[in-house]
């Protein structure tokens, strides 16, 4: 398998094909309790424009980019990316790059300014990564537990 050329991109709706979602996305978000919390989640956040982006081969899920329109006076129209997660034995294979890629015409095609995402400070690989297409590191994050 080539995963650049053999797997397609698709923004997801049906439950069934977001729950084939869950494994991937907890690597990313191990906190995740289940796949049914996972489906409650996604469905509240679909509320507030939340959208996800499956990198799928047949009917394995090879990449996920989950995103949402958002407008504020710091970017204008944007297109936040909330979470992009590759399989870790397809890094480095162009599937986040084309994940990235679906996400930036999509925001486009929303008439967005910006493509805006937030990245750990300890993330240094995926910091790379970002640079290398074309994102700019402008702020820093910050938080605080309540």
């Amino acid at each position: 398998m080539t995963p650049t050329t053999d797997c397609r991109y698709d923004w997801l709706g049906d439950p069934h094909e977001l729950r084939a979602c869950f494994p991937l996305m907890r690597v990313l978000r191990p906190h995740l309790s289940d796949a049914d919390d996972f489906l409650q989640r996604l469905q509240r956040q679909a509320e507030q424009g939340y959208r996800l982006l499956a990198a799928r081969a047949g009917d394995e899920v090879l990449g996920l980019a989950g995103c949402r329109l958002q407008e504020n006076l710091l970017h204008g129209r944007f297109f936040y990316v909330d979470d992009l997660i590759t399989r870790e034995d397809l890094r480095s294979q162009g599937i986040g790059e084309r994940l990235l890629a679906e996400a930036r015409a999509e925001a486009l095609r929303l008439g967005c300014a910006n493509l805006v995402l937030d990245t750990a400070l300890s993330n240094a690989r995926g910091q790379r990564f970002y640079y290398r297409q074309g994102l700019l590191g402008i702020g820093m994050h910050f938080r605080e537990g309540l």
